[in-house]
């Protein structure tokens, strides 16, 4: 295979070894060796021995200090299409002889003795047919294009689900094609494929729900279209890309900002987007910063026995980070015996405001509560404490730098799993 085969910006991957993947950033002659080669800039540094030049003469600007190498055409590959690489990975009738050989145990004489697998021949029979396939992965197998359209259909029409991680696409207009001949298909994930910014809003795609483009060099500029194109998407994942810190993010009237609506309140948010300096057009204060994340931490504590520490990682990624910079200690559980003193270091202090129009002029109570009150019990204290006689309450958490109060909807909800904590202010209210 000549240079000229290839393409500056291609994707490629060393002949051999579809996971060591780079893209191709000069080609042509290299000083003091003949022939043709291929300029290669490896991800993550895979095996590089420059950064682009070479006995003091630059060929190309490479992304690490010892992340590029030369390599001769024929040491490459261009890669497969998706097609072959299903077949290649579904398809079970045409074993190699390594595969063969993997199928037999040795004998104490160190004679072959074939071993038959449970199963075996229905798993052949039903892979045979790929038209009842529908999750399917190919990752890092030098996928670098779709292939003619009708073929991919026919080969698995059924297909929901497709992990094409570590392949070799780069064009967009690769995966349009991709969606429209997988009309069944609803998630896909395109980790480290460095996509192109080719993107045109044209083009228009529906069934896709689940877009996986982490570590895929993806710019803000480049979501921005996504989201027009990609108009029914329910999930985005945009982990490490060339997304620029944010410092402003408005989320008003979305679900995941309404709590009513199966959202989180607005001291969530800030305490998982640490960079942030504007939510909903409020500015975040320093104090408000610290009370949100500190009572974040509290929050993910009071659930944390439900959960294993890993599940906690992955559902809370700044929780240890948070819990360590406030200097937050695990709560010790309050001993029986330990005394009417012990047990009121563990209650809160809220102040409950009335407001409710039926209600009277009522001055406002500071009460410590403890943090397993739930949502109705509070209810029925207010009702006592303001001596409030038929009348339906409604609570409402006032936050600072949150415009409306966050109505407290769950009676079942305890204050600990609301994040409520001391120095919390609650609207008493009543039904209209």
């Amino acid at each position: 295979m000549a240079a000229v085969a290839f393409r500056l910006g291609q994707r490629v991957h060393a002949a051999g070894d579809p996971a060591r993947v780079g893209t191709v950033r000069y080609l042509g002659p290299v000083d003091g060796h003949s022939g043709d080669w291929v300029g290669v800039d490896w991800d993550a540094g895979a095996g590089g021995r420059h950064d682009g030049s070479l006995a003091g003469r630059r060929y190309f600007v490479a992304a690490g200090e010892r992340s590029a190498s030369f390599a001769r055409p024929t040491a490459l590959s261009a890669g497969i299409t998706l097609p072959d690489a299903i077949r290649n990975r579904y398809r079970v009738e045409d074993f190699t002889k390594e595969e063969q050989d993997e199928m037999y145990v040795f004998s104490t004489s160190q004679k072959r003795v074939s071993v038959e697998l449970v199963g075996k021949n229905k798993v052949e029979e039903k892979l045979k047919n790929l038209n009842d396939l529908t999750s399917a992965s190919v990752s890092y197998m030098g996928v670098s294009s779709i292939g003619p359209g009708d073929e991919l259909k026919n080969l698995v029409p059924n297909l929901r689900q497709l992990d094409l991680t570590g392949n070799l696409l780069s064009q967009w207009q690769d995966i349009f094609s991709l969606c429209e001949a997988l009309a069944s298909l609803e998630i896909l994930d395109l980790t480290n494929n460095t996509m192109e910014n080719d993107f045109t809003e044209s083009s228009s795609v529906k069934n896709i729900r689940v877009l996986v483009l982490n570590y895929c060099g993806v710019t803000w500029e480049l979501v921005e279209k996504i989201k027009v194109s990609f108009s029914c998407l329910n999930e985005l994942h945009l982990m490490t890309n060339r997304i620029k810190i944010m410092m402003d993010v408005r989320l008003s009237d979305n679900p995941v900002a309404d709590p009513a609506k199966g959202g989180v309140p607005r001291f969530v948010l800030i305490a998982r987007l640490g960079k942030i300096k504007i939510l909903n057009g409020s500015e975040i204060s320093p104090r408000e910063r610290r009370e949100a994340e500190i009572r974040y931490v509290r929050l993910v504590m009071g659930k944390a026995e439900s959960y294993d520490p890993e599940e906690i990682k992955q559902l809370h990624p700044r929780f240890a980070e948070l819990k360590a910079f406030h200097g937050i200690e695990d709560e010790k559980p309050v001993s029986r015996t330990s005394g009417p003193q012990k047990m009121a270091s563990g209650l809160i202090s809220i102040t409950l405001k009335c407001v409710g129009p039926s209600m009277g002029e009522k001055q406002p109570l500071t009460k410590k509560l403890p943090p397993a009150t739930t949502v109705g019990k509070l209810k029925s204290l207010c009702e006592s404490f303001f001596k409030l006689k038929d009348i339906k309450v409604r609570l409402y958490l006032e936050e600072e730098g949150c415009p409306l109060p966050q109505f407290l909807e769950e009676d079942t909800a305890s204050l600990m799993d609301l994040g409520i904590g001391t120095g919390s202010t609650i609207i008493v209210d009543e039904e209209s």
